[in-house]
This record gives C-alpha cells, sequence and structure tokens, in this order.
C-alpha cells in the first residue's frame, strides 16, 4: 500500500461516517415525557440530594463507576513526538476505544493545553470528581513521573500512566516466563535496557520488584551506558547509573542474559546477539520497526528466546493485554490507587494464563493446531477472551489484599460471569477471524473486480495480507480503476472473456461439459458459460487455480448461487446446500439459519440445517446452542408448522445428539434464559446461553435478519454458504466494502478448514 494511500484511508476513517471514534450513548430509556422527566428535571434532583448527603452514592446513580479519562497534553505521543494537546486528539480516543472493546469501560478523552507540571496537575485535579479512573497517556519524561506521582498522591482514584507501567507489566510477565522456559535465576541474570525514557525506566523498576538484581542492570541512552560518573543525569537515570567498566551497547551485551529494547529500530546487530550468554532473551519493542528484525535474531541464534512489539511475529508485547483488565480490576472494587502489589498481580496472572491449556477458539482465531507454552508463546495472545476472566479478579484481589479497595468483591465467582458477560459484543468474533485469515491468507477469486467497491474490498484484502486476490473481469477496466485508486500491487487479472484465456476457458468448458453432457447441456453451452465470470471463478476452484471465491455484488442471489452448486458441487454427505447469517449483536455472536436459500424446508431438512450451522459455528471457534424456531412453546401450538419444527428436533436429536439444540421455542424464550429457565426447566437450553437461531422457513429467516440489520444497525456477515464442497460465498446485492472485506476472511477461513480435511 502506497503511503499517499494510507495516509487517505487513515484520514477518511476518522472523517466519515461522522468524525471521532467514540461517542456517547444513553443507557436510560428516553422515548416518553415521564422518561425526560426522570432523567432530568425533576427527577434528578432525588439522585442529586442522596449524593449530597453521601458522595459515595455517586457510584450508585451515575456513571463515574465505570467510566475512565484518558488524559494527555500530546507532548509524547508515539512515533510523533511533541504535537500539542489537539493533535493528540485522536489517539486519546483510539484508546478509549481499546478500553471499551476489550473490558467495557466507558472513556472521556481529555486533551490538556498544558506543559508546566503544576498546571496540568491542577487541572486533572479539578475535573477527577467526574472519574472512576484516570488513565494518564503520551506525556513526555521527566514530567511524566512527577505527574503522575502527584496525582497518585493528591487524588482518591486509580491513576496509572500507561506509557510507564502498561509495557513494564506486560514485559515483566513475559520475563518472568522466559526466564522459566530459559532456566536461569532472576536474581542471577544480566540485563541490558536499552532506552531511558518514562517505559524503560518504570520497566526496570518493575523488573526489580520481580527479582532482577539492581546492580545487574545496564541502562543506556542515546550517548551509551548511563554510567555514574556521567554530568546532568535526571534522577531517574541516576537510579539506573552503573559503576561497570563499559561505555557501549555492544560492550554491555557481551555475556548479557536479557535484552530490553525500548528505543529504536535496527540498532542491534547479530553480532551483539552472538556475545549474549546461552540461551539469550531479547524483547526487541520499538514500533515499528524492533531493535534487530525478528526473523534475523532466530536466525543468528537458535537458542533465542524473542519477543518483539509486532503482532505479525510470536510473543506480542501489546499494551492492550494490561491497561483495559488493571483498570476493570480496580474500578470494580473502587480502588482508591493502582499500587504495586495490583501490577504485579497482574504480572503474575498474565505469566500464569500463558502455562494453561489454550480454549481451541484461541488456536482457531491464530490458525495454530495448538497453542502451548514455550518460546514462541510466553505471553497471552491480545484475543484470549479469558484476559477479562483471569486479570481483573487479580488485580482486584490485590486491591482488597493491600487496602486500598473501598468496595470488596465477596462472590468471585458470580464476578467472574459479570466480566465474561461484559465481552458479549460480536465484533470481536470479526477481528478474530480477521487475524486468522492473516495466519495464511489463500487466493481469492473477486468474480466482480469491475465494480469498484468489490475493487476496493479486494485492495483492503490485500493490503491487509487476509488474502491474495485474484480480479476477474474487463482488464481495461480493472487497471483505469486500480490507479484511481492507487491499488499499485502485483496481483493476477482475468478476463474470461478475453482470447488470452482460450486455452484455460477450454479446460474448464471440457470438464464442465464431461459433469454436464447427460443433463442436457451441449459442449456449445459449455464453451458459452466458460465465458461468464462466475462460471468461470467456480471452475478455477474447481481445478484449484484459486482456494476460494467471493461474488454476488451485481446480481441477485439465486442467479449467482445456481453455478455455484452445479459447478461446484455439495460436499459428502451434505443433501441440501443452506445458508446462516453471522450477527454481530451487543449480547455476543448469533447465528441465523436459513436466510437464503430453502424456501420451505421438511423436518428432515431443518435437522440437516441445524447440524450444518452447527458444524460451521464450531469452524469459528464457538460452542454451539441452538434453538430450533417457532410461535409456539414445546408444543402449545399443533399446527402443521410447529409440529415440522418439533419433528426437526426429535430427528437431530437421533442422528447428532451430541448437538446442543431444542424446540420447538418462541424467539424471546430462546434468547431469554431467565425465561426459560423459569417456565420450561427440563429443555436442553436451560442454563445455556443461545447463539444460533434456527428458523422454519426462509420467509421468517430473512426477514428478521434483514430487521434486525436495519432497525438496530448491526453487522451481519453473510449469508454463509454451508455445504458446498469448495469455498464459495455469496455476497449480497450492492453490499458494502466492509461486507465484502468481511465475506473474504470467511472465505479465507473456509479454505483453510476445508484443507485441513482434504490433509
Amino acid at each position: 500500500m502506497s503511503d499517499s494511500r494510507k495516509r487517505r484511508e487513515a484520514l477518511l476513517y476518522h472523517a466519515k461516517p461522522k468524525p471521532g471514534k467514540i461517542e456517547v450513548v444513553p443507557t436510560k430509556k428516553y422515548a416518553t415525557q415521564r422518561d425526560l422527566a426522570l432523567a432530568y428535571s425533576p427527577g434528578v434532583a432525588e439522585p442529586c440530594l442522596e449524593i449530597a448527603k453521601d458522595t459515595k452514592n455517586v457510584y450508585k446513580y451515575t456513571a463515574k463507576g465505570n467510566l475512565v479519562a484518558v488524559i494527555s497534553n500530546g507532548t509524547a505521543v508515539l512515533g510523533l513526538g511533541d504535537i500539542g494537546a489537539e493533535a493528540s486528539k485522536p489517539v486519546m480516543e483510539g484508546k478509549g476505544l481499546l478500553f471499551k472493546i476489550f473490558a467495557d469501560i466507558d472513556v472521556f478523552d481529555i486533551e490538556v493545553d498544558a506543559k508546566d507540571v503544576d498546571k496540568f496537575v491542577e487541572t486533572v485535579k479539578a475535573i477527577a470528581p467526574t472519574f472512576g479512573g484516570i488513565n494518564l497517556e503520551d506525556i513526555k519524561a521527566p514530567e511524566a513521573f512527577e505527574i503522575e506521582r502527584r496525582l497518585k498522591e493528591e487524588l482518591d482514584i486509580p491513576v496509572m500512566h500507561d506509557d510507564q507501567h502498561g509495557t513494564a507489566i506486560i514485559s515483566a510477565a513475559a520475563l518472568k516466563n522466559a526466564l522459566e522456559i530459559a532456566e536461569k535465576d532472576i536474581k542471577e541474570v544480566k540485563v541490558v535496557v536499552n532506552g531511558a525514557g518514562a517505559a524503560a525506566v518504570s520497566c526496570s523498576r518493575l523488573y526489580i520488584a520481580l527479582g532482577v538484581s539492581p546492580e545487574n542492570i545496564i541502562m543506556c541512552d542515546s550517548k551509551g551506558v548511563i554510567r555514574k560518573d556521567r554530568d546532568n543525569l535526571t534522577s531517574q537515570k541516576e537510579e539506573f547509573a552503573t559503576a561497570v567498566d563499559v561505555h557501549t551497547l555492544e560492550e554491555a551485551m557481551k555475556g548479557s542474559d536479557v535484552f530490553i529494547g525500548l528505543s529504536k529500530g535496527n540498532v542491534v546487530s547479530p553480532e551483539m546477539i552472538l556475545s549474549m550468554a546461552a540461551n539469550p532473551i531479547v524483547f526487541a519493542m520499538a514500533n515499528p520497526t524492533p531493535e534487530i528484525d525478528y526473523n534475523l535474531a532466530i536466525q543468528t541464534r537458535e537458542d533465542i528466546i524473542m519477543a518483539t512489539g509486532r503482532s505479525d511475529h510470536p510473543n506480542q508485547v501489546n499494551n492492550v493485554l494490561g491497561f483495559p483488565f488493571i483498570f476493570r480490576g480496580a474500578l470494580d472494587v473502587r480502588a482508591t490507587k493502582i499500587n504495586e502489589a495490583m501490577k504485579m498481580a497482574a504480572v503474575h496472572a498474565l505469566a500464569d494464563l500463558a502455562k494453561e491449556t489454550v480454549p481451541e477458539q484461541v488456536n482457531i482465531a491464530y490458525n495454530e493446531t495448538n497453542l502451548q507454552f514455550g518460546k514462541d508463546y510466553i505471553i497471552p495472545k491480545p484475543f484470549d477472551t479469558r484476559l477479562i476472566e483471569e486479570i481483573p479478579p487479580a488485580v482486584a484481589k490485590a486491591a482488597i489484599e493491600s487496602g486500598v479497595a473501598t468496595e470488596p468483591i465477596t462472590n468471585w465467582e458470580r464476578y467472574r460471569e459479570e466480566l465474561a458477560e461484559r465481552l458479549g459484543t460480536g465484533s470481536k468474533m470479526m477481528r478474530m477471524l480477521t487475524n486468522r485469515a492473516k495466519t495464511d491468507p489463500k487466493r481469492v477469486v473477486f468474480a466482480e473486480a469491475d465494480q469498484l467497491d468489490v475493487l476496493k474490498a479486494a485492495q483492503i484484502s490485500h493490503d491487509e495480507g487476509i488474502a491474495i486476490p485474484i480480479l476477474l473481469g474487463n482488464k481495461n477496466i480493472i487497471k483505469i480503476m486500480m490507479e484511481q485508486i492507487n491499488f499499485d500491487a502485483d496481483v493476477e487479472i482475468i478476463d474470461p472473456k478475453c482470447d488470452t484465456e482460450d486455452e484455460r476457458r477450454e479446460e474448464f468448458a471440457k470438464l464442465y461439459w464431461d459433469k454436464m453432457k447427460r443433463k442436457g447441456v451441449t459442449y456449445l453451452e459449455a464453451q458459452k458459460w466458460m465465458r461468464e465470470r462466475n462460471y468461470f471463478a467456480a471452475m478455477m476452484v474447481n481445478c484449484e487455480h484459486a482456494d476460494a471465491l467471493v461474488t454476488g455484488y451485481s446480481r441477485n442471489y439465486p442467479s449467482v448461487a445456481k453455478p455455484m452448486i452445479e459447478l461446484i458441487g455439495k460436499a459428502k454427505g451434505v443433501e441440501r446446500v443452506a445458508a446462516t447469517n453471522l450477527m454481530l449483536t451487543s449480547q455476543g455472536p448469533l447465528f441465523f439459519s436459513d436466510t437464503t436459500m430453502n424456501i420451505n424446508p421438511s423436518a428432515h431438512d431443518l435437522a440437516k440445517i441445524a447440524h450444518m450451522t452447527s458444524m460451521t459455528m464450531k469452524m469459528f471457534g464457538l460452542d454451539p446452542h441452538l434453538a430450533m424456531l417457532s410461535f409456539s412453546n414445546f408444543g402449545s401450538s399443533k399446527s402443521e408448522s410447529s409440529r415440522k419444527v418439533a419433528h426437526a428436533v426429535e430427528l437431530i436429536h437421533k442422528s447428532h445428539p451430541e448437538v446442543s439444540i431444542d424446540g420447538e421455542v418462541q424467539a424471546d424464550f430462546a434468547l431469554n434464559s431467565e425465561m426459560m429457565k423459569g417456565k420450561f426447566p427440563f429443555s436442553k437450553l436451560t442454563d445455556r446461553r443461545v447463539n444460533g437461531l434456527i428458523f422454519p422457513n426462509l420467509e421468517s429467516a430473512n426477514i428478521s435478519y434483514k430487521l434486525m440489520k436495519e432497525l438496530n444497525k448491526i453487522d451481519s456477515v453473510g449469508p454463509i454458504v454451508m455445504g458446498l464442497a469448495k469455498p464459495a460465498h455469496i455476497i449480497q446485492l450492492g453490499a458494502s466494502v466492509d461486507e465484502i472485506v468481511n465475506m473474504v476472511c470467511i472465505a479465507v477461513v473456509d479454505a483453510q478448514e476445508k484443507m485441513k480435511i482434504k490433509q
């Protein structure tokens, strides 16, 4: 991707459809005059008076307990330096977004135009009553140290400068595990820290608290080793000044056990790595370019344990593993501060989590066969859903035990359940699928690449490493459009009607005719059909010229589905192809079947559709719990439709007893576990969170998913075709660019799965 296009896309992302990345959303009803009277005047007076009596009531009647301020003066924005308060706002909004999606914490970003420490501190203190916690961000050292120190002393809510402590906590967890794997004693190891900013100082302090001997740490800055005989050292640098007779980074590296890089790219050479002790631990955390390239480092030494700040290599030291969950735990016990005990609790919880058996959902998300504790897995992955269930409780317990919690938790089992429920949002599913696709991108045919939105989706898929696009359509039109959108990648472009494709088209025609000659298709017709892009694309996948295809943008669904079913055919054991839609709801991912294929399926068909839906959901790393829907509940109606649905449940219970499914049941009971348990405690879905809905016919399924999509602005991924022998996926007529990209991710993951089965 060209720099100019990266710039334009970044600006467009932040500007459209409306400026910024976060917004305020009401949490109470506001539809009637009564609602408004309770929300504001006169009803609002009552909670105000209660808070006036006892300020602790502010947590009971307002959002303070789940509200964090992300505050910066823009003096040390990552990679950009001192760009000012207003210019730092996009970064602070981004931090707010991460707080919300990883730990369900609401954020107001506050940009303070003040470089003076006193002025900054006074400003933050003045607005602190609004918030349950304060995350300081991108403030330059040494002012950052003093600002955090004073605010922690003078405020009674959690305050943390994530630039200092986030990297320290994550890397300390990684270091603890790396030392265990390398069989090294933390008290004996020699550590070289390259960098002397806020993060480096905080990391070094936390490593000492973890057990590293202070005299075994050598810290370097841009001038070389920070020695005691150097003049004009800050108090922080004096803290780590050494008397050891070394002056350069190269000298310091000799015989060292650990290298911690918090500086800039490509400052460490292979020779320096070779000079380290046996089983060296190298954390090259400069971003986006590490102090030494990951591949170069592991090629230099087989015994190295390596971590970086990058997501495309093992052992990513990513602050998102820490700050959302640390604040979550602190807020949930109304801690007055984030102290050393809480930070150390997060270190140990992260380190311990990496040693536990990794859930299959995480393996699937990262396209791993079996992630397990070792050199390439010393810290958990950012998309590990267990993080919110493990880190906040550890932090909360440490807050209670160290005496800074004002509302201790007593029911820890219930607390864990509440934490798990906080991350119900289905958008995380799409992030995990995208990440999984990137681990092993496949060749995807874009059958309508001369449509601008399709071409844009192909461009994104290429640039993000999701897929290897193959573009079908008029070559001249595609090339002109590629120039217009700066899509300058070297990708394959095919025009099925072009003379240059005569040989391949003839090959496809012969294969197609051989399959269809006894079904009324002549050889001449077979040749004609191979000039049509959907037929040509399907044959490309059939003949393994491509791994998957995506089509349907410019034509109605039935006309596109026909050649897919006809040419690609059904998978072994599949009697009827079906489709499901993944709805990314606020309660989590929810699958709707069958939304596009079978108009009025029989009971036998419904049972097959349910089984295919269950298998598809497992491909996504989910544990399926399906409800077979009707307008009646467990025999309350004797209508033909209700009996059909009930019979379908009987059939699947007999043929596939392992499938978690029940019905017939109404949609509200299916989605409300309390209602289900209260009225139908005998159901197999009691105490289960239903994440798949099987509809009695296409009409009800199609109407339902489109109503949800439009009325509730829920993202829908699909329809996802189930039951084809090869990965072929059909998007909706006029789908958006994002919807097409989502379907490409599905196609790639589908191809990955089918290749595993084939192998």
